[in-house]
């Protein structure tokens, strides 16, 4: 088990400040990293998987990490 925390839709659409149909989008066309986990039929992504994905993704304009 791991204390690492496990980001939703919901969270990765508040951490990169888009809504959550556009974080579904993205994994539909292949522009989000495979789900480290699946629960219950959910994807779920290591908080670091998304920031590491962010800092790099197209779009992101050099924005910073808030946090």
């Amino acid at each position: 088990m791991t204390d690492r925390p496990l980001w939703s839709y919901a969270d990765i659409a508040a951490h990169i400040r888009v809504q959550v149909d556009t974080v579904r989008s993205y994994r539909k066309h292949g522009h989000l990293p495979e789900p480290d986990r699946v629960e219950g039929g959910k994807p779920y992504w290591y908080a670091d998987t998304i920031r590491a994905w962010s800092a790099r993704r197209p779009g992101n304009r050099g924005r910073r990490d808030p946090g």
